[in-house]
């Protein structure tokens, strides 16, 4: 109990001195993550669009060999970015690029670090949303392609207003998954300089040797953090899963309800009645 006592008089000295610290890098923590998921998201959709764009032997050869191409591409992306652990990727960009380009292409400044900082969270979340976009895709019924297809719908309206809402529901979880992992991983961007949460208790642990109270600080912190984004996540979801009970509509004279058609007539050749018809005749 004394040591309990002990950590938590520690941990209220640490913030009640670096409290702005923190702050600082609880905002700029926050603030890559939403903007790289954001950015990540619309890379994830794009590039899961174009592998699901049909293709068949009958279309001209110039089509095939473009989305070959793409395709080709997008995996290999995918692949590298998936394969890889992020703190090497911000490594490769940020000293890499000068190295390879003779100081050309540099990322000087705090602008630069943030530039990087975005670039690459951005295109490893892209990577993973890629083929989660892909499989809520493909997961939604081919019956409802063929249908927008049979009404005259060209692919890039069948995705936008028939397949992509519906998938949309279903890949949420994931990109919540992502945004709450974002939060977390962007603490490997110290490595290059960037101050965020992680960087920020790394320096205030080193200047007052207070690491053990510091981390347990930082602990609290990226719990609350993600305990609020699944909170906002599970209410999107909900908001998204719309009411619990619906009612029939029977107002609209071109809605036919189930047990609501008859035909007075049987000598014509409808024979069709309701129960409810049949107790009325008898």
């Amino acid at each position: 109990m004394e040591k309990l006592i002990g950590l938590l008089s520690d941990m209220a000295m640490l913030w009640g001195e670096h409290w702005s610290r923190y702050l600082t890098g609880i905002c700029n923590t926050l603030i890559l993550a939403v903007t790289a998921t954001f950015i990540g998201c619309i890379i994830g959709f794009a590039c899961g669009i174009l592998n699901t764009i049909p293709c068949s032997k009958t279309d001209s050869p110039l089509k095939r060999f473009v989305l070959s191409l793409t395709r080709g591409i997008i995996k290999i992306y995918v692949e590298i970015f998936r394969g890889t652990p992020m703190v090497l990727q911000a490594v490769f960009i940020f000293y890499g690029l000068p190295y390879f380009t003779d100081s050309s292409v540099s990322f000087s400044g705090l602008g630069g670090i943030w530039k990087v900082s975005i670039l690459v969270v951005s295109i490893n979340t892209g990577a993973y949303m890629a083929e989660s976009v892909r499989g809520g895709i493909i997961s939604i019924d081919p019956g409802q392609t063929e249908g927008s297809m049979a009404i005259g719908m060209s692919h890039l309206q069948t995705m936008l207003y028939v397949v992509l809402p519906q998938a949309v529901r279903n890949i949420v979880p994931q990109i919540g998954n992502n945004f709450i992992i974002n939060l977390k991983d962007t603490s490997v961007m110290f490595i290059i300089g960037f101050t965020e949460f992680f960087a920020v208790h790394k320096s205030i642990a080193g200047a007052t040797f207070q690491y053990f109270p510091s981390a347990a600080l930082e602990m609290i912190g990226y719990l609350c953090m993600t305990l609020a984004a699944s909170f906002l996540l599970r209410l999107l979801e909900r908001k998204l899963d719309g009411s619990s009970s619906y009612e029939l509509a029977k107002i609209d004279p071109l809605t036919m309800t189930c047990g609501t058609y008859s035909h007075p007539n049987k000598d014509r050749i409808f024979k069709e009645r309701s129960k409810e018809y049949s107790q009325k005749e008898q």
